[in-house]
């Protein structure tokens, strides 16, 4: 009988000693977590569950590489930001050349009077993710970590090899400066969404 609320490591521990099937516990257990980190990246549901497999083919294979220094969570959520990164260097050739094409249909939407946007209400998520992705590659790490991650900074310091004290500096900065952006870039959708 295999008990769900063992910890991870006596789950890892009964992995490794050849208990295969016990990986479904871990995937269980951070299906939702991978899976919500994957959507961030590409806001697409399909190629997001197909990432998400990936992640946990690549935990379950470099399972033996895990060593408890941080949360498993820690050490997943860097598989999943690799893999994420990895899919979407391998998709930029497509999106590059669907930009052109992007491009002129957004022209002919102006020239016609009608806008995807103005139809459809940016959310606050998808705002959120683009004042994220004008910042910084350390700003959009950092934040990422902490908020959709949940990562303490001890454990952000160890991903990103800085002292914690650091990476809470970092992380007021990047508050900051993405403050800035939300009210440079969407103070107009801000104030919708509040006026609601």
């Amino acid at each position: 009988m295999v008990i769900s609320g063992q910890p991870d490591d006596q789950i890892i521990d009964r992995i490794l000693k050849g208990e295969q099937s016990v990986f479904a516990l871990l995937v269980e257990k951070y299906k939702n977590y991978v899976f919500t980190l994957v959507l961030r990246f590409t806001e697409n549901r399909e190629d997001a569950e197909e990432i998400a497999q990936d992640v946990f083919v690549k935990a379950y294979r470099s399972l033996a590489d895990f060593r408890g220094d941080s949360k498993f969570s820690t050490w997943l959520f860097t598989i999943t930001r690799t893999t994420c990164l990895s899919f979407l260097r391998k998709k930029k050739l497509d999106i590059i050349s669907l930009d052109n094409e992007r491009n002129g249909i957004q022209a002919e939407n102006r020239e016609s009077g009608f806008s995807a946007n103005g139809i459809e209400q940016k959310s606050k998520h998808t705002m959120l993710n683009q004042a994220i992705s004008m910042l910084s590659p350390d700003d959009a790490q950092v934040l990422n970590l902490f908020y959709k991650g949940d990562q303490t900074l001890e454990e952000i310091g160890k991903i990103m090899r800085l002292d914690p004290n650091t990476v809470k500096v970092k992380l007021h900065r990047a508050r900051q400066r993405l403050k800035e952006k939300m009210e440079k870039h969407f103070s107009h959708e801000v104030r919708e969404i509040y006026a609601d």
